[in-house]
């Protein structure tokens, strides 16, 4: 071929535009390291989103500017001491400016208006964003939020008429207080929440008298000392998450569904997970269902010499425990299954839409944890913390900023903060599968796509009863999503949904009170029935879930026996309640 055909040959050739250039894949790479979890990325393409849709920017722009103009005559209205609606309201759980001084004095609810009437509207300006996916949106918007929480007035002292009150009130005593607390940060490397020496596991909480019965490398079984004569005769196993520590179910005796249980005549039983350690790295999510809930479950049958058992999961736990009755349902046949029904907890097993923390789930993400995991060979539990504190960051972060710091008040000595700073590492491998197949590509729901242990999970062979607990104010496992477990397991399953109020952690640790504090939904969905349908023809009812739990599970087994000793022969006491990989740090 002469030049010149070669040069007509190579002009006739098709451009590619679907070829990534070096340009992008320097961009890409730049990316993963500077920017792992889209924090500035995302917000940089909802603003070129923006600029490439004129005709929106149009209609968004005058959106603002009618904002603009109604702020500016509620200012003038407020300047001339003549009473004004506000412009913009917070956020029925936004307490930053709940102090009358926000609302009596001018100059403040001008300053308070102007901050909310324009970060509402930017706000929805990014969840609308144009041209992008709708997890793109949220992650632009969420990050956005983050920033427009960290520059809120409540933050700063000079625009924080409360934080200038207390220091005049005290003579400047808040400041020197706030200061200490600073410092006290500074050497933790964390904004604190609650005093480290503020409980004791095993004295003030997690004090439930109970024995030690079994312990391997990953957890420690405990046995509850019963409180009755009689107990029920099948035994009542609860899986906890591994991604805190078990406690939360035992917090105070007034708090312990544990004890309540206990009182109300089951044998109860316990898992306490290790917390992992560097050399655990290679610990697998197939270890977890076989070393920890198949020996657990199997450790208690021979205890209490019976052929099943009933099985509760919470969080993680409860996502385990769907696991494993699927697996056990392909492994021994649904005749043969050694759980008898299952009960979760505010449990996901659908993650296409987990709520807030999809932020965080997407390769890049999960990229950066994966190397940081490879440096220390697990999670640590500061930076699990993190995430979960900034997906609430008014509450978790800059609640304590502006009452440690500007206000210089102590921390409160809360039973459920102290659980939550006790954090827990999560091993590399096990935690890098979680992600990848769980969150990421979502693989629990698909027929037999992941095998675990050597069998292939599909939760419809799930076939036992199940009772469902979630929680409407939940934000880490959206009670509509947990709702989906009844798409996937076998059609003819007897499921009992509730939905109390509250939270991922209040709605379960729910005891119940006079005057109730709390109040729920419970029902049996409809085949293909949707969540919002469900919720509106089942009726309210004031108390907690706690109480209508035993009788469900009576349904399943009533009988009862004399109460067994708390160990024995085989399964003698290794330690008492609450063991000892609770108090390992």
């Amino acid at each position: 071929m002469t030049d010149k055909a070669h040069f007509l040959h190579e002009q006739d050739s098709p451009l590619d535009l679907h070829a990534i250039s070096p340009l992008e894949t320097m961009y890409e790479n730049i990316s993963k390291q500077l920017d792992p979890y889209g924090v500035v990325s995302s917000m940089l393409h909802a603003q070129m989103a923006w600029l490439m849709h004129p005709q929106e920017l149009g209609r968004a722009a005058a959106a603002l500017s009618g904002d603009v103009l109604a702020l500016q005559s509620h200012i003038a209205r407020r300047a001339m001491g003549m009473p004004s609606p506000d412009v913009a309201h917070p956020h029925p759980d936004d307490t930053r400016f709940k102090d009358p001084i926000w609302s009596e004095y001018p100059t403040w609810d001008i300053l308070k208006e102007s901050y909310l009437a324009f970060t509402n509207r930017l706000q929805e300006l990014y969840f609308s964003t144009p041209g992008m996916s709708g997890k793109e949106r949220r992650r632009a918007a969420f990050w956005f939020r983050k920033w427009l929480n960290a520059v809120s007035p409540t933050n700063f002292f000079w625009t924080n008429p409360v934080a200038m009150k207390k220091c005049l009130d005290t003579n400047g005593e808040s400041l020197l207080s706030g200061f200490r607390a600073f410092m006290r940060d500074i050497q933790a490397k964390n904004i604190l929440t609650i005093e480290p020496d503020a409980f004791v596991v095993g004295k003030d909480l997690a004090t439930t008298p109970g024995k030690v019965i079994f312990r391997n490398r990953l957890l420690e079984i405990i046995h509850y000392t019963p409180t009755t004569e009689k107990v029920r005769a099948m035994p009542l196993l609860i899986v906890t998450p591994w991604i805190n520590k078990f406690y939360i179910l035992d917090l105070t005796s007034k708090k312990s569904l544990v004890k309540h249980m206990v009182d109300q005549g089951f044998s109860v039983f316990i898992t306490s997970w290790k917390n992992p350690t560097p050399d655990m790295s290679n610990v697998v999510f197939d270890d977890y269902l076989v070393e920890g809930v198949d020996t657990a479950v199997h450790t208690v049958l021979d205890f209490c010499k019976v052929e099943k058992l009933h099985m509760t999961g919470y969080c993680i736990g409860g996502t385990l425990s769907s696991v494993y009755m699927a697996w056990a349902n392909k492994k021994f046949g649904k005749d043969k299954v050694p759980v008898a029904d299952l009960t979760l907890f505010t449990t996901l097993t659908d993650f296409s839409h987990p709520g807030e923390i999809e932020v965080f789930i997407d390769d890049g993400s999960i990229h950066a944890l994966e190397e940081s995991m490879q440096k220390k060979g697990y999670l640590d539990g500061t930076e699990m913390s993190s995430s979960f504190r900034l997906l609430r960051s008014n509450s978790l972060i800059w609640n304590y900023w502006v009452h440690s710091y500007l206000y210089g008040e102590p921390l409160a000595a809360f039973d459920v903060l102290f659980w939550n700073a006790d954090n827990t590492r999560m091993p590399q491998a096990m935690h890098s599968y979680y992600l990848r197949e769980m969150y990421l590509n979502n693989n629990l729901i698909r027929h037999d796509r992941l095998t675990i242990a050597g069998e292939p999970i599909s939760l419809n062979r799930i076939v036992q009863p199940m009772f469902v607990v979630t929680a409407i104010d939940d934000h880490i496992a959206p009670w509509t999503q947990c709702y989906r477990i009844r798409k996937f397991v076998d059609v003819n399953t007897e499921l009992h949904f509730v939905l109390s109020t509250s939270g991922h952690i209040l709605g379960i640790v729910n005891p119940p009170v006079t005057p109730p504090k709390r109040a729920y939904w419970a029902g049996e969905p409809k085949p293909n029935e949707r969540c919002e349908d469900w919720m509106k023809r089942t009726p309210k009812k004031s108390g907690t879930w706690w109480e209508e739990w035993p009788s469900w599970l009576d349904k399943r087994d009533s009988t009862m026996i004399d109460a067994p000793p708390v160990a024995n022969r085989k399964y003698p006491a290794l330690a008492d309640a609450p063991g000892t990989y609770v108090v390992e740090k």
